[in-house]
């Protein structure tokens, strides 16, 4: 029997309202479909107007999503979404930290200190002030506990060559992840997965050009979807995760299994 069949044909997230930042396009235009198709009702942010309409659209239109532009590092940015959220749908059960950028490729020390703030500020930083604003606006407690999920990367586990800084700024994702779930349970969980290469723009400069290459290394023979993720983060969202927190789910295609990025 199926969950949803359990659970008297419920979908996982039937009624629950989520943000998932960075969500135009890519994982984060992924994980919000696979919510939507779970039952819930999400809000999404990016920087651009027009590629937030166009994914407000795919999603099912205002009954089903709201996206807000704006830059997810801006405190007043993060403070009018989660505002929104509540204003919009009535709540907020779930927040997905997906936003991330890597301005610099390259050896690390070559890297300009203001990118690399940026980096963190963007990458770490920018998390916990999502969650610590959502729970100024009431997100979690005992009896309706809430739950995160931080999207990290493999590449915050071991050394990458030319993508250093992304790198520690994934490792302190992961960190962050564990400190948050310690000290925030039971009102909130805080999990994060770990993607490998997915096929998105983001992440073309990995793949593109030499994809059979770079697939021939993953045991399951193929580069990630941003549905891979989705399913993942849907999964530590959900109730069948309830006793699951401070924990990072390598979604990898098998490629760490011998010690590649």
């Amino acid at each position: 029997m199926s969950p949803a069949a359990a659970d008297g044909g419920r979908r996982p997230h039937e009624g629950a309202v989520a943000i998932v930042t960075g969500a135009s396009r890519g994982i984060g235009l992924g994980i919000a479909a696979r919510l939507v198709a779970d039952g819930a009702r999400v809000v999404i942010t990016a920087r651009k107007p027009e590629p937030l309409a166009a994914a407000v659209a795919e999603l099912g239109g205002p009954a089903a999503a709201l996206g807000i532009a704006g830059n997810a590092a801006d405190p007043a940015h993060i403070e009018e979404v989660v505002a929104a959220a509540r204003a919009t749908f009535g709540g907020l059960d779930h927040l997905v930290n997906n936003t991330g950028i890597n301005p610099h490729f390259g050896p690390m020390l070559d890297a300009d200190a203001d990118v690399v703030r940026k980096i963190f500020d963007s990458n770490v930083i920018a998390a916990a002030q999502w969650l610590k604003t959502a729970l100024a606006a009431g997100l979690g407690s005992p009896e309706h506990p809430a739950s995160v999920v931080n999207v990290a990367s493999i590449a915050g586990f071991n050394a990458t060559g030319m993508i250093g800084w992304y790198a520690v700024s994934k490792a302190a994702v992961i960190h962050l992840t564990r400190e948050l779930a310690y000290q925030l349970g039971p009102a909130v969980r805080v999990n994060a997965v770990a993607p490998a290469v997915v096929k998105t723009r983001f992440a073309e400069a990995l793949y593109v050009g030499h994809e059979e290459q770079v697939a021939s290394a993953y045991p399951m023979k193929r580069l990630g979807m941003p549905a891979d993720i989705a399913g993942a983060v849907s999964f530590l969202l959900s109730r069948d995760a309830g006793w699951i927190t401070g924990q990072t789910l390598v979604v990898d295609g098998g490629v760490t299994l011998g010690g590649a990025l």
